[in-house]
């Protein structure tokens, strides 16, 4: 999710669900320790519950981007072991670190040495290459619980790290869910969540079995409307908002925050285009938004104009 789940997007998704735990993109240990950290950590509080996402494979390194994001107030540490782009092998962090799972579990250690209160988690691959899967996910699996490590996030693929892209190892490499099943059922003390190819709120909870959670990602990002379906369906708890034109009402004074701070108008729409998929006015909301929140000086009326598209009825709120 590098350079979708920025805090814009995050701020969004808190007008669809209230408890849904959030996730940073993902932030090289490097960036975080000398980037600029009030651009790249700084979150609003409607954010919470939200996890910084963390990449490397400097243990030091690791425990001091870990440390800076508990003293910022994150409400986890997640290591991503899954990524699999270009730039990412090339830092030897994401994906290509399956094959070091000692590595991966002397990482775990000093995140979590550097934020001692923070839950701190590993997303990972179920293999990459030839790696047989199961061998690889066991072994990163149980070294990693070995060190301490309690919670682990699956994504039920692997991951071809050469003559795949990106965008081609999110769909190309057979999902293997009962892979991921099986490891929860033979490692029942550990919290096992799955991710991966999930379309939708109800189709993870078909997968979900015994295991501990499921986690959506590009589903979520391009149909954010399912989030509405979050906390009624998850924790019996109501919507924050009724439906998604009452969503998109209450975040306007967020936007118009941000616009007063010098935030252009397109960093926070371009997380909204999909909001409005398969519905009547759908395509000229998308339209409004991608042709005229680009402008320069562009302000919430365009979201406004954007929103006159659309006429009310009981399917906003699906």
């Amino acid at each position: 999710m590098m350079d979708w789940t920025d805090r814009h997007c995050r701020a969004f998704h808190r007008q669809l669900t209230r408890r849904a735990l959030l996730y940073t993109e993902m932030l090289t240990a490097d960036a975080v320790i000398h980037g600029a950290r009030e651009r790249l950590l700084s979150f609003d509080p409607c954010e919470h519950p939200v996890a910084l996402q963390l990449g490397g494979s400097d243990p030091q390194k690791m425990r001091e981007a870990a440390r800076i994001g508990a003293e910022r107030g994150y409400d986890e540490i997640n290591l991503n072991i899954g990524c699999p782009s270009d730039r990412v092998q090339s830092g030897r962090f994401g994906a290509c670190l399956m094959r070091e799972p000692e590595l991966v579990a002397t990482l775990w250690s000093a995140a979590q040495d550097g934020a001692p209160n923070s839950p701190v988690t590993i997303k990972c691959r179920i293999g990459v290459d030839d790696q047989p899967p199961r061998d690889s996910l066991f072994a990163l699996v149980d070294w990693c619980a070995r060190a301490g490590c309690e919670i682990f996030i699956v994504h039920a693929r692997k991951a071809w790290l050469s003559g795949l892209s990106p965008k081609e190892n999110r769909d190309v490499p057979p999902l293997d869910y009962q892979l991921v099943r099986e490891l929860k059922q033979m490692r029942p003390d550990l919290k096992v969540i799955l991710n991966g190819g999930l379309r939708d709120i109800e189709h993870g909870l078909s997968e979900q079995g015994e295991l501990d959670g499921i986690m959506l990602g590009r589903a979520a990002y391009q149909n954010p409307a399912l989030l509405l379906g979050v906390d009624p369906r998850i924790f019996n708890a109501p919507a924050p908002c009724a439906d998604r034109v009452a969503a998109v009402e209450a975040h306007m004074g967020t936007i118009e925050l941000a616009l007063r701070q010098g935030t252009p108008l397109h960093a926070m729409t371009r997380h909204m285009l999909g909001l409005f998929n398969g519905l009547p006015g759908g395509r000229a909301w998308r339209r409004t938004l991608s042709t005229d929140a680009v402008r320069p000086g562009a302000g919430a009326e365009v979201v406004l104009a954007a929103l006159s598209h659309l006429a009310r009825t009981p399917a906003l709120a699906e």
